[in-house]
């Protein structure tokens, strides 16, 4: 078989049980392209004698009949997630060095299914991004080109896995989403992106940005690639007190592909003003597709939309704030040179300073600032409260009978690297609008590829389902996939 790296993880998963293809071609093929990628910027930590390794031991796994759905697949990590044995930075300067002594858990269950592992991915300094370039490595590249070969973002801050998928360097990849970071950099490569209820993905060993948003998810080709390995990723998990003690389902057995007599609810307020047109009419016909397919659609209104981002910068800054405090130069990391006299305020200041990067910076400004004595109960406060009535708007969508609702995942397509004016952040948060209402309201999320903009970049819709019914979700998605149609891939430049 040619161009093994192009398969789906379905796809590969049939080959490899039919005895068509084995792990270790399977890995080579990916080993190949990573390395004639580079211009990518994609992988940042390469792993390939230990991806050698692991496909040995998937072929051997699948010569004994001991197979599962992710058995000999090899994917991307992103450098967020700690792999035992392999430097894990969340692209900062300040955890150079750091190599972890132990195995996230959403890591581990996929070498625990059989799972080949690539290497580390870019993504955005500790999580906070929305275009991959506040990174230590520089930033990743989209495989989409813009016009005169322009450069543009893959998005942020699952920047790296995003590209990664979309160049086909490997089959699947994980990611994390604090607030879109998962489903609007899938909107910008063409690509799927699942961001699964609070709690259904075990958040221990996942380098930490907002505790309270954090979930980690996957990365795909297709819809029921993103079942398939998140039946690998999910499960409880007695290290992570918030993850969920519920079974976990065959996800893949859940798509149907007949939503006949779901309610699909589409919120008036996510009609904001500027928006596109090749967004609007993206949205309309992918509400035209559902509607064919057998669902009603519902217009809804989520009445507290508009305050999304504002308490999204307000507590998720206030968290990464205490988060980020523990990394100052004494156990593990990065350490500045200190100077003759310097003692550990000095030493404290410097490393961080040094360490960390101009965004990250910013929100741990912004974060210590809305905790203050003098202004918690006027920011911090007031934004927990403006969380709970955005949660309580879906609640009541879904106590009336919508199954699930449906939006643009971004206000626009991929745009060049350094469109973004690095010095006006809030036109980078702008890019989350989409997307933080439902982190704020800790349900699943996916993006899926459903059409292109003028320009032929792809463009995402995204459906936010109710929570822990993942399985309901996809299977919207994946009707929403089969009627878009959607399998343009970019033109290799790379």
């Amino acid at each position: 078989m040619s161009d093994l790296n192009k398969l789906t993880i379905a796809e590969a998963r049939d080959a490899l049980a039919a005895g068509k293809t084995t792990a270790v071609e399977l890995t080579e093929a990916c080993l190949g392209a990573i390395e004639a990628s580079s211009a990518l910027n994609a992988f940042v930590h390469g792993t390939a004698d230990k991806a050698r390794d692991m496909a040995k031991a998937a072929d051997a796994r699948i010569k004994a009949g001991e197979a599962t759905a992710m058995t000999g697949i090899p994917v991307g990590i992103k450098d967020v997630f700690c792999v035992k044995g392999v430097p894990s930075q969340a692209a900062s300067k300040i955890l150079d060095g750091f190599v972890p002594e132990y195995e996230s858990t959403v890591t581990q269950n996929l070498w625990n299914a059989g799972a080949v592992m690539l290497g580390k991915l870019n993504q955005d300094e500790f999580a906070m991004g929305s275009t991959n370039e506040a990174s230590c490595y520089g930033p990743a590249v989209n495989p989409w080109q813009g016009a005169d070969g322009q450069k543009l973002t893959p998005g942020g801050s699952s920047g790296g896995s995003a590209a990664a998928v979309a160049a086909d360097l490997c089959l699947g990849a994980t990611g994390t989403d604090t607030g879109g970071s998962i489903r609007q950099p899938a909107a910008f490569t063409g690509t799927v992106g699942l961001r699964p209820t609070y709690g259904r993905v075990s958040r221990w060993g996942v380098i930490a940005y907002a505790s309270s948003l954090d979930q980690a998810g996957p990365m795909t080709k297709t819809v029921r690639d993103a079942a398939i390995m998140l039946g690998a990723m999910a499960s409880v998990d007695p290290q992570d007190s918030t993850s969920a003690d519920l079974p976990v389902p065959d996800y893949e057995s859940l798509l149907t592909g007949d939503i006949r007599g779901k309610k699909i609810g589409i919120p008036r307020e996510y009609r904001i003003d500027g928006m596109p047109d090749d967004i609007a009419a993206l949205w309309d016909k992918g509400a035209d597709m559902l509607r064919d397919a057998g669902a009603e659609i519902v217009d809804i209104s989520l009445p507290h939309t508009k305050y999304a981002l504002p308490a999204y910068y307000v507590i998720a800054p206030a968290e990464a704030s205490s988060n980020l405090a523990r990394y100052d130069g004494v156990r593990y990391g990065r350490r500045a040179k200190l100077g003759q006299g310097d003692g550990i305020v000095e030493m404290y200041e410097k490393t961080r300073a040094e360490g960390f990067g101009p965004e990250v910076q910013r929100r741990i400004m912004i974060g210590t600032y809305v905790l203050s004595a003098g202004f918690y109960d006027a920011y911090y406060n007031r934004a927990r409260k403006v969380r709970a009535l955005i949660k309580r708007d879906f609640d009541n969508a879904y106590a009336d009978g919508i199954d699930a609702v449906l939006a643009p995942t971004t206000p626009s397509a991929a745009f060049p690297l350094g469109a973004m004016d690095q010095t006006d952040p809030v036109q980078m948060y702008l890019q989350d609008v989409f997307t933080v209402t439902l982190n704020l309201a800790g349900l699943p999320g996916v993006s899926v590829p459903v059409g292109q903009d003028k320009q032929g970049l792809p463009l995402g819709l995204q459906l936010i389902g109710r929570p822990f019914e993942e399985g309901e979700l996809l299977n919207q998605a994946m009707v929403l996939e089969q009627a878009a149609g959607f399998v343009a891939k970019p033109d290799r430049w790379w």
